[in-house]
C-alpha cells in the first residue's frame, strides 16, 4: 500500500467482527470464564473495549469499574459512568485514595515537590511533562515538574532522574492497585480483566508493569489511536469521551499523553510510527507528513529508543534453561 494521509482508514464492520470474535473466543474457549471486567477511565480506549464486550458478550457479562483517587479529573468519574450508562452495563465505583495512602503514595509523591517548590502545602497542583520540542532539535529527554501558584502561574523546575524514579516508583503504585481492585472483582465473579493498551502505547511502553499491563487480554494492540478513534465513532461512544484530549490522569494538574511521554500529537504519532514499522523512505514520509527529514528521524529516533528501554514491558519474566 502507499504511503498517504488515508493509510490508517480500514474496514470498520471487519475489524469490530473480528476482535469481537477475539473476545468471545478468549473468554468461552481460552479462559473457561463467564465474562469481562473494564476498568472505566473516561477515555476512549476503555469506552472502546467495553464496547466490544458488550458486542461479544452482551450487557450482561461486561462489569465496569470506576477507580478514582485523589489526583484523578473529575471528568474522568462523570465519563466513566456515561460510557457504562450508555451501554446498559452495571458497574461500581471504589475510591482507591486510602488504599494509597497506607502505601504512602501521596507522602513520598510530595517529599519529591517540597524539594523543588519549599513552599508546596500539598494543595497546590502538578504534573510531570517532557520538553515539547522533539522534532525541533536532538536532545536527552529530561522530566519537568510543573507546578501551579495561588495566582493561577505555571512554575517549571527540572527534575534529577533520582527524583524523577521516586516519583514514577510511587506514582506507579495507582496502576498496580487499580488492577488489584479489577481483579478482585474479576475472580469473584468468575470474569476476566480487557486491558485497554493501543499500538502506540504498546510499542514505547507507556504502560505500567503489573499494572495497566497485567491483564488477561488485550484487543487494542494492533490499532494505531487514530484506529481506535474510528472504531468508538462506529461504536456509539459518547461524543464527550470522543472529544477528550487522552491523559494519563494520575496527576492534580491536568497534561496529556503528548505534554507527558509521546512529545508528539497523536495524529503524528501514528503516521511516522506506521512509516516507521513499515520501512517507509525518511523522505517519502517526510513529503506525506509536511515535516523535514530531520524531524522525521528524530521522531524515529525516540520511537526506538522508547522501544529498546521498555523492550522487557513486553516480555515474560526470564527464566534459566536448565539441563538435568
Amino acid at each position: 500500500m502507499e504511503f498517504n494521509r488515508n493509510v490508517l482508514d480500514f474496514d470498520v464492520e471487519s475489524i469490530t467482527g473480528q476482535i469481537v470474535d477475539f473476545i468471545r473466543d478468549q473468554v468461552q474457549n481460552n479462559f473457561h470464564r463467564k465474562g469481562i471486567i473494564i476498568g472505566l477511565s473516561g477515555g476512549i480506549d476503555s469506552a472502546v473495549c467495553a464496547a466490544l464486550s458488550v458486542k461479544a458478550l452482551g450487557k450482561d457479562r461486561v462489569f465496569g469499574v470506576l477507580l478514582p483517587e485523589r489526583d484523578s479529573s473529575p471528568v474522568s468519574r462523570e465519563y466513566g459512568r456515561k460510557c457504562a450508562e450508555s451501554l446498559n452495563i452495571r458497574y461500581h465505583e471504589v475510591e482507591i485514595s486510602p488504599m494509597l495512602d497506607v502505601f504512602g503514595v501521596y507522602a513520598k509523591r510530595d517529599s519529591v515537590v517540597e524539594k523543588y517548590f519549599p513552599d508546596y502545602d500539598g494543595d497546590q497542583k502538578f504534573r510531570l511533562t517532557l520538553p515539547q520540542d522533539l522534532l525541533d532539535r536532538d536532545r536527552i529527554s529530561t522530566y519537568h515538574l510543573d507546578i501551579e501558584t495561588e495566582e493561577g502561574k505555571i512554575e517549571t523546575k527540572r527534575l534529577a532522574h533520582k527524583d524523577y524514579l521516586k516519583m514514577m516508583a510511587a506514582n506507579d503504585i495507582k496502576q498496580r492497585v487499580r488492577m488489584t481492585q479489577l481483579y478482585y472483582e474479576a475472580e469473584k465473579r468468575h470474569y476476566i480483566v480487557c486491558g485497554t493498551t493501543n499500538l502506540p502505547e504498546m510499542i514505547q511502553g507507556f504502560f505500567v508493569k503489573f499494572g495497566d499491563g497485567g491483564v488477561d487480554i488485550e484487543p487494542l494492540t494492533d490499532l494505531y489511536k487514530a484506529q481506535v478513534f474510528a472504531l468508538g465513532r462506529h461504536l456509539g461512544v459518547p461524543q464527550e469521551v470522543l472529544d477528550r484530549t487522552p491523559s494519563p490522569d494520575t496527576y492534580s494538574l491536568p497534561v496529556s499523553d503528548k505534554d507527558f511521554y509521546f512529545c508528539m500529537p497523536y495524529d503524528m504519532l501514528d503516521m511516522v510510527m506506521y512509516a516507521m514499522l513499515n520501512n517507509v523512505p525518511v523522505e517519502k514520509t517526510a513529503e506525506v507528513l509536511g515535516m523535514t527529514t530531520e524531524q522525521v528521524e528524530r521522531a524515529w529516533k525516540d520511537i526506538e529508543r522508547k522501544k529498546n528501554a521498555t523492550a522487557t514491558l513486553r516480555q515474560l519474566p526470564p527464566a534459566p534453561e536448565l539441563k538435568f
